[in-house]
């Protein structure tokens, strides 16, 4: 017999508590065993239209809903009592008449009239506060208008042909966008993802029929929901992760990019919260596990981020000591730094921002040159010179100046070679290396070698990464198919200025795939923040990330912001905020703040002591979250995810940073500290699952401006 779970059931196990939560694993380990063992009391739910759902009694008060058949048992569902019976006889459990794959399909006759919210714009409730001693009071929502059917083009079969049930064709062929946003959730989720994107680009995307099924169970649709568990160990990874859904559920889309073998190096793309880190994750367990001899590196751009990843790895591969053993996790510096010491035999000392401008400062003055400012210096140096690991002035004549205002011809070069040349000689003799020096020192001891460190490199965050970082990966892997994997997303870029991948020898054209399926971030949410980017992103190869038609599966209120008139008043009308949020049942582990620059922080610090409760400032430590609001950096917000999240202090001359902008060299700076600074607020917004409240002192940043207009 088939022994399965349904992600429905995993949803609902977290939301018990943790004593409910471990007798009702033990109840699913009993089942799994032994079904037939008499201490298990089956009772068939007979107000359900579905004769296969039972009823299986965990303690006085808790079912767990199954549903049985003489070849299947499938765990569906758990709650108190009351609850779990209504759940099932709103459900019966079906292979869908055209697409074949079974579904979990909510009786429409059984739903009750829900309320229909508004979601129409505008997107972002605003607020400003003129003193603290104002309260609060939520805008009187405006007269709903009447809105046309938005599918009423589609015919009953062509909604069938994206997996609408039957008894729900008519109600959605009639649906306002409200009444479908407010419908969307009890809707089969293949259901609704195409809905959502015929709603926001006109185009139904019918999927391939799956042929030779001969289960319903194993139609990709539906096993984005339902999972055989294989034993014991596969269960305890389902039973013990409920909410991280992504360790034991994955979308189609997110499976064949995963399971697909490449002639070369990959890269999956998509915006914020499509599950490019998912499937950076299956695919690194994937090849850990067809592969005995596989050594992977698992790496992304900061050791918070890189902490997270090993957690979630070990998640997955059910902690095995012999898959752990051949899987590294680090941070892009962190593989620097120690294949540099096996290298070399001793840590490099890398230089700060200080040293490297003393050194060029001390340069300039011996080389006695004065043609350029010792700003444009510094930007030469950090953008052109040892971001393009230059050795000679032969290389620096050649290596392309993208985007760069300041057209230097071959002589300028040859003048300006000899005080990057001193400059370099100086942190040299302090035994100072710059990181791009110490990646190209791994760099060029593996280019060329048969032996390397790893079999195959998966990297994540690959948008922020650096031409020095991108040839160091090239040279530790293999020249072999496969061996180069990459997940990004050119809308978080927040470090790195673009160059072409192409010209370094990675050529991921024919082998780049788009996520459109939004799995974090509520319709509301995504659909205000989405307005701080373009529609579409090209990279300098020509690459295009087209980030229409993205949809988001759940529906949540729209993101609020509020402007005070001083800091005090903020951190109050945050407190208050979230004050709401835990009286409704949020907890504080579920709550993030992030702020701009460790200056804000003082107010994220505020805040949180003013709900109560500890507080995690997250650092280079991947640490339990439990009980604790955590605060922190935009540029550590990235890779987390919360039900709320708060961007604080996004006041004028603070977003975009005011000594980002000071410092720039020409134009072309300039408008890549916007560019980033932009990036870097879209990052931190899309942390949010459920909730966003954006803040700040009027008159507030220009970007929170942009989102104002753009919602009128």
């Amino acid at each position: 017999m088939n022994f399965r779970i349904a992600d429905t059931f995993t949803k609902a196990l977290s939301k018990l508590s943790a004593q409910e939560q471990s007798v009702a694993k033990i109840t699913i380990f009993e089942l799994q065993q032994d079904s037939s063992t008499p201490g298990l009391k089956f009772h068939r739910i007979d107000k359900s239209k579905d004769p296969n759902f039972w009823s299986i009694r965990v303690n006085r008060d808790v079912r767990i809903v199954v549903h049985k058949t003489a070849g299947s048992l499938l765990i569906c569902y758990v709650d108190h009592h009351d609850d779990a019976y209504k759940w099932a006889e709103r459900r019966r459990i079906e292979a869908h008449p055209k697409t074949g794959a079974a579904q979990i399909v909510e009786v429409r006759e059984r739903v009750q009239d829900v309320v229909t919210p508004r979601y129409d714009q505008p997107d972002v409730e605003y607020l400003r506060v003129a003193d603290v001693s104002t309260p609060f009071v939520p805008r009187e929502p405006e007269p709903s208008v009447p809105t046309a059917p938005i599918f009423a083009t589609l015919t009953e079969e062509q909604l069938l042909s994206v997996g609408v049930p039957e008894d729900w064709a008519e109600d959605i062929q009639s649906a306002s966008e409200d009444e479908f946003l407010a419908w969307a959730e009890h809707l089969p989720e293949e259901a609704a993802e195409a809905l959502f994107e015929f709603a926001a680009t006109g185009v139904l995307a019918v999927p391939e029929p799956s042929i030779d099924i001969a289960d319903p169970f194993d139609h990709p649709d539906a096993r984005r929901r339902f999972r055989i568990m294989e034993g014991a160990d596969e269960l305890a990874l389902a039973m013990d992760y409920p909410w991280d859904q992504w360790a034991v559920f994955l979308h189609p889309s997110q499976r064949e990019v995963v399971d697909q073998d490449f002639g070369g190096p990959a890269r999956v793309t998509g915006s914020a919260g499509t599950g490019k880190t998912v499937v950076a994750l299956h695919r690194t367990a994937r090849i850990l596990d067809r592969n005995p001899e596989a050594k992977v590196l698992l790496t992304t751009f900061s050791s918070p981020l890189a902490n997270a990843l090993e957690h979630r790895l070990e998640v997955l591969t059910g902690d095995d000591p012999a898959t752990s053993t051949r899987s590294t996790v680090l941070p892009f510096q962190g593989v620097a730094k120690e294949l540099f010491t096996l290298i070399t035999g001793y840590n490099p000392r890398a230089a700060t921002p200080a040293q490297v401008q003393a050194a060029i400062e001390a340069a300039a003055n011996e080389q006695e040159f004065s043609e350029f400012p010792i700003r444009f210096l510094m930007s030469e140096w950090q953008n052109v010179v040892d971001a393009w690991q230059i050795v000679d002035v032969e290389a620096y004549a050649e290596v392309p100046r993208l985007g760069r205002k300041n057209r230097l011809g071959k002589k300028q070069r040859e003048r300006l070679w000899p005080v990057f040349a001193r400059a370099r000689e100086l942190l040299d003799a302090k035994s100072r290396h710059t990181w791009p020096r110490i990646f190209l020192t791994v760099t060029e001891h593996f280019q060329g070698r048969e032996d390397k460190p790893f079999s195959h490199v998966v990297v994540d965050e690959a948008q922020d990464l650096g031409v020095p970082e991108l040839r160091m990966f090239a040279a530790i892997s293999p020249p072999k198919p496969d061996a180069l994997f990459f997940a990004s997303d050119l809308g978080q870029r927040i470090f790195q200025e673009p160059f072409s991948w192409l010209a370094l020898g990675i050529d991921v054209r024919g082998r780049s795939r788009i996520l459109k399926v939004n799995y974090r971030t509520s319709h509301q949410i995504r659909r205000a923040v989405d307005q701080l980017l373009p529609k579409s992103l090209r990279d300098v190869d020509g690459e295009e990330l087209d980030r229409a038609g993205t949809v988001s599966l759940f529906n949540g209120p729209n993101p609020v912001v509020r402007l005070a008139e001083g800091q005090a008043g903020e951190i109050e009308q945050v407190a208050e905020w979230l004050r709401g949020l835990l009286d409704d049942g949020l907890q504080r582990e579920e709550i993030g703040i992030f702020v701009r620059s460790d200056n804000e922080l003082a107010r994220a610090r505020g805040v949180a002591n003013a709900v109560g409760g500890g507080i995690l400032e997250l650092s280079e430590r991947f640490e339990d979250r439990s009980g604790r609001v955590s605060i922190g950096t935009m540029h550590l917000a990235k890779g987390l995810e919360f039900k709320a999240v708060v961007v604080m202090a996004c006041d004028d001359e603070v977003l975009p940073l005011q000594f980002r902008i000071e410092a720039v060299a020409n134009e072309a700076e300039l408008d890549e500290v916007y560019h980033t600074e932009r990036h870097l607020f879209y990052v931190a917004c899309t942390r949010a699952r459920e909730h966003l409240l954006i803040t700040g002192v009027a008159l507030g940043s220009e970007y929170i401006q942009d989102l104002e207009r753009n919602a009128s």
